[in-house]
């Protein structure tokens, strides 16, 4: 008898790309693939990848909606350069991504789409299935809408709900070609729809039509199979960045035995970070959707002052309107943590799309001498830890602090190991007693600069604030001139201080060599990939990726003088390189900028490393 079973390749990590109009649910495909390939103990990056436009025209490249993820038996840092498996759901999706393909990756296609009609509207000359565009490729034609829709007749489903459903033949289909588990892919869909029994129903229908379908078809000669990774210690879950960071505000505050009081105004890419804090008022938080970006942030000051833990969210226009207010903390000297999660620009620029354009705003973008600390996470799980330590550097040293996320950070998702609430460092939180003699508002601690954090109510500590000069200890308004410049260099001051209090710079690699890389932010994954191969075959070179930018680690300097060569790569024009340019003159710094909404891929970093070592 003959046996017909496809062969199975076991592989070492695996890039596979949906992508799709905005309603075709690739995003949620995608995710429920990530998590299932947690599930089964992959280690997993993700990239979702938005259209810019609300309501682009369905069926053009500007309305394609995509989602990457890239799973591992080995460890993964990045959602991948290039995909071996592309799900096209329409000739643009295909348009779209056929520069993101390895040659001889598996195309699955939705034939339903692939017409004439459908052809002009992605800008094709030529029908792609016909003209030699896939040669080379492995390219599935399944009927994925017209199946779909027989599937689901049974549930009396309205067209357009029908039609919303195929994605889950897309999951099916993948089900079987990674030879998963499907009930796990059914459970997901329970937990999705709970309360929702028939489109509970009908897509787990759809789930199994897509796996039978599969099955049966000859056109799959060969199925996948990316074992477990290692195994790692403790408990892991999938996370993006945005619930990192939600979660790291919610911890910190516990920490400190305050609530949480979340000051925001809705903005794309960080919405999702209030949303979070909004459905956690079982843990004592607060939050606050303000008319405008000046009244969440004012808010959350006001919320500081009476002693809870303030905070508020935005991306790149809402942090414009923000600087203002942003001074008021800092004249005030209050703790709050404010989180950017920056996005393409300027003005409504890219709202979707990614870019690192924020920084020099960040540092700089107040009127007066008004330094704040900044900081930067960068991946999506340590999101929870910076969003921590800003809380923690915040009330310990009473001082606003900018964290900056972005786009990339927010969406994608890796596994994060959870943490023990006693394992996570102490906060200590500058208070004082009632009817302490010798409370002054403006009254400092020796080893930090910072005054003491103290909330109206206290008996024997009344005291004001507003943005008018203080005097300094008595806190009362100046407009002394001598004042005003002991209290800018106070103020000043204390932020430079904060770098006796946070780890040095580390160094992935050689503490000396032929190059240094200098990154930030959420390029961590593939400045280290490349850094990593790079070192593998023999070359001098190692990475310094910054999370603390003002200030920076105390051992900066050394850190850059042991190297012949420094490059620094991020996603703008230059501005963490001319910020380092200011600060330490005496070294040169190359430079490599991408700014398309995407981030770095591990090939060109490499090509561009190769080229000064």
């Amino acid at each position: 008898m003959q046996n017909n079973k496809p062969k199975v390749v076991e592989l070492e990590d695996v890039v596979v790309k949906f992508a799709g109009d905005s309603g075709d649910g690739m995003q949620l495909t995608g995710s429920q693939f990530s998590d299932t390939s947690a599930f089964v103990g992959n280690d997993l990056s993700t990239f979702p990848d938005y259209p810019s436009e609300i309501r682009a025209p369905s069926g053009t490249i500007a309305g394609v909606s995509g989602f990457q993820v890239h799973i591992g038996h080995k460890e993964v840092q990045t959602p991948g350069d290039r995909a071996d498996v592309l799900v096209a759901m329409n000739p643009a999706a295909l348009k779209a991504n056929m520069n993101w393909l390895k040659k001889g990756s598996t195309v699955i296609i939705d034939i339903d789409n692939f017409d004439n009609r459908s052809y002009k509207k992605a800008d094709f000359v030529e029908d792609p299935l016909e003209d030699g565009t896939l040669e080379g490729y492995n390219v599935i034609k399944a009927p994925i809408t017209s199946l779909t829709r027989s599937a689901v007749q049974e549930f009396g489903l309205d067209m357009r709900t029908a039609d919303r459903t195929k994605n889950q033949f897309v999951a099916g289909l993948l089900f079987w070609l990674f030879n998963r588990d499907i009930s796990l892919g059914e459970d997901f869909l329970k937990e999705k729809f709970k309360g929702k029994q028939v489109i509970i129903d009908a897509n787990i229908k759809v789930l199994r039509e897509g796996y039978h379908y599969a099955e049966t078809i000859e056109a799959i000669a060969t199925t996948f199979l990316v074992n477990p990774a290692k195994k790692k210690k403790g408990k892991f879950r999938n996370i993006n960045g945005n619930i990192a960071t939600a979660w790291g505000l919610l911890a910190a505050a516990e920490k400190i035995g305050k609530r949480l009081y979340l000051g925001s105004y809705p903005i794309t890419p960080a919405s999702e970070i209030l949303q979070e804090i909004a459905s956690r008022r079982d843990l004592g938080a607060i939050s606050f959707q303000a008319e405008d970006e000046i009244a969440g942030i004012c808010s959350a000051i006001g919320a500081s002052f009476a002693g809870y833990l303030g905070a508020t969210t935005t991306s790149g226009p809402g942090l414009s309107l923000k600087s203002e207010s942003i001074g008021l903390a800092v004249m005030t000297e209050l703790p709050l943590v404010v989180i950017d999660v920056e996005r393409g620009g300027p003005s409504t620029g890219l709202p979707t799309k990614l870019e690192q354009g924020d920084l020099l705003q960040a540092l700089y973008g107040r009127h007066g001498e008004c330094p704040v600390v900044v900081m930067a996470a960068s991946t999506p799980a340590n999101c929870f830890d910076y969003a921590y330590m800003a809380c923690k550097i915040a009330i310990e040293h009473m001082t606003p602090v900018i964290l900056l996320s972005d786009g990339y950070l927010a969406n994608s998702s890796e596994l994060w190991h959870i943490p023990r609430m006693k394992d996570l460092p102490e906060i200590e939180v500058p208070t004082l007693e009632d009817n302490n003699p010798d409370f002054h508002p403006y009254l400092r601690r020796p080893d930090k600069l910072a005054r003491y954090w103290v909330v109206p109510g206290q008996k024997g500590l009344r005291h004001q604030v507003g943005g008018l000069e203080k005097a300094d200890v008595t806190g009362e308004v100046s407009h002394d001139p001598l004042n005003h410049q002991i209290m800018v260099e106070k103020r000043d001051a204390k932020v430079k201080k904060v770098a006796e209090f946070i780890p040095e710079q580390d160094l992935i690699g050689d503490p000396a060599g032929d190059l240094l890389v200098i990154g930030w932010g959420g390029t961590y994954g593939a400045l280290d990939s490349a850094v990593e191969e790079l070192r593998e075959e023999g070359k001098s070179i190692s990475l310094a990726h910054f999370h603390y930018i003002n200030p920076l680690p105390r051992n900066t300097r050394d850190v850059f003088r042991n190297f012949k060569k420094r490059i620094v790569c991020e996603l703008n024009l230059g501005q963490f390189a001319s910020y380092l340019r200011s600060k330490y003159p005496e070294f040169e710094y190359y430079q490599y900028n991408k700014d398309q909404g995407l981030p770095f891929t591990i090939r060109e970093l490499k090509n561009k490393f190769n080229e000064l070592i």
